[in-house]
């Protein structure tokens, strides 16, 4: 029986979704701990894809409970269309979802001022994907915000939200130029939303702390170590904690209920949105292997930015999040190269350009044999084999894991990491 802690090692978009799909086949729970329906968790199972914003990956495995803990802020009208998918998918809800009545939500006047901030930026603007998760978390932060917790109450809803909103509009209005946002008409939708999804609402905290005792489970974090809001590419990160010590305020428990870190790595580096990206290859390259990759965000729709694998930042993942073992995704994107770069070393870097001096690439022999649905190690052709033993000499870890395609069974294990 092993607790395990999923993290991406990079900037986000490195496969998460489907490693925790393989994973909860063994797991009795699966829980979310930070970020909100800015994640984008992509699952194909038998040809069909679905995509997780809010609701953990683990709600498509029968047995796993799926829960989103108290770090995680709530859009209802998100969650409302989430569940309706799955429903239409004919997964099962009941019984399987929980979620913690501390979460904040997330208003409509959060993502109005998400938005006019962005815009406001112009060239300087973060590249937020919009949904209001930063100004949420600034409310939180500033104990002005709303939680599940508040919509059992109705009159105490009802009062909090008039005051809330009505800074909102206060800044849209003033600071903005921009539209004022109705409280009652607000108040009537959320309302209406919660209505319909309160009975998976409770404490989730001691549900985690048993079935932790008792069973394999799956601490799902979404974004990336990089978008950490402290440990980050500041100013260009998320507005949470995505690393480690994410989990433990987001679920309310210790760090010693934790076996095992899992690092989520692509065999190549990829952003999206602003920020310094050291090893973005902006050539032809560049473009090729995101055609290759599929590489759009599943939550914005935007194109990904794609370079060679950055194992500087990788080394730091690892001691920033006690990371045990790496899960490689996206092996089989780099089938056409003949030739392939890892990052390992540069200097600091300019935040005013985005410039970085000093790079240090080693360059390997590609293996130009394609390696989709490959899950025998054995079977990986000889270079590829060579370009994961130097990543794991590289950063000191073992590879435990390899993806070799989008599906959950184009997948090699190299280690039981439950036992």
């Amino acid at each position: 029986m092993a607790n395990i802690f999923l993290v991406g090692t990079h900037w986000g978009d490195e496969g998460k979704g489907k490693i925790v799909d393989v994973l909860s086949q063994e797991a009795s729970g699966c829980v979310r701990f930070q970020g909100g329906h800015n994640a984008g968790h992509t699952l194909v199972i038998d040809g069909v894809t679905t995509i997780l914003h809010l609701i953990p990956s683990g709600i498509l495995r029968d047995k796993c409970l799926s829960i989103i803990g108290n770090g995680v802020v709530i859009s209802l009208e998100a969650l409302q269309c989430e569940l309706q998918d799955l429903i239409d998918k004919n997964i099962t809800i009941d019984k399987k979802l929980y979620i913690s009545e501390s979460c904040h939500v997330i208003l409509p006047t959060h993502i109005a001022l998400d938005k006019e901030k962005e815009k406001s930026l112009g060239k300087k603007s973060i590249g937020t994907t919009g949904r209001g998760i930063g100004p949420t978390y600034e409310d939180k932060i500033a104990r002005r915000g709303i939680r599940l917790l508040d919509f059992f109450d109705e009159t105490h809803l009802k009062d909090k939200l008039k005051k809330l909103m009505d800074y909102h509009n206060f800044l849209l209005k003033n600071y903005y130029n921009s539209n004022e946002i109705s409280v009652d008409e607000t108040l009537n939708n959320l309302l209406n939303i919660f209505n319909k999804v309160k009975k998976y609402i409770c404490d989730v905290t001691p549900m985690i702390l048993e079935i932790s005792k008792q069973s394999n489970v799956i601490f799902e974090g979404a974004q990336g170590t990089m978008l950490d809001i402290d440990h980050g590419t500041y100013p260009y990160v998320t507005s949470s904690n995505t690393t480690f010590s994410g989990l433990i305020s987001g679920t309310g428990i210790g760090s010693d209920k934790v076996d095992y870190s899992l690092g989520i790595t692509k065999a190549y580096t990829t952003r999206v949105g602003h920020g310094p990206f050291p090893t973005e290859l902006t050539n032809q390259l560049g473009l090729d292997i995101a055609k290759w990759g599929g590489e759009v965000g599943a939550t914005t729709g935007r194109a990904r930015r794609c370079g060679w694998l950055d194992c500087k930042i990788l080394k730091q993942s690892i001691e920033l999040n006690r990371i045990n073992g790496i899960a490689l995704t996206k092996l089989d994107v780099l089938d056409n190269l003949e030739k392939i770069k890892i990052c390992i070393d540069y200097g600091a870097i300019d935040y005013q350009t985005f410039q970085v001096e000093n790079m240090k690439y080693i360059e390997l022999d590609g293996w130009s044999t394609s390696t989709i649905g490959i899950n025998n190690f054995d079977k990986l052709p000889e270079n590829a084999k060579k370009y994961i033993k130097t990543i794991e000499d590289i950063s000191s870890t073992p590879i435990v894991m390899i993806s070799t395609g989008p599906s959950r069974d184009q997948i090699i294990k190299i280690r039981d990491i439950f036992k």
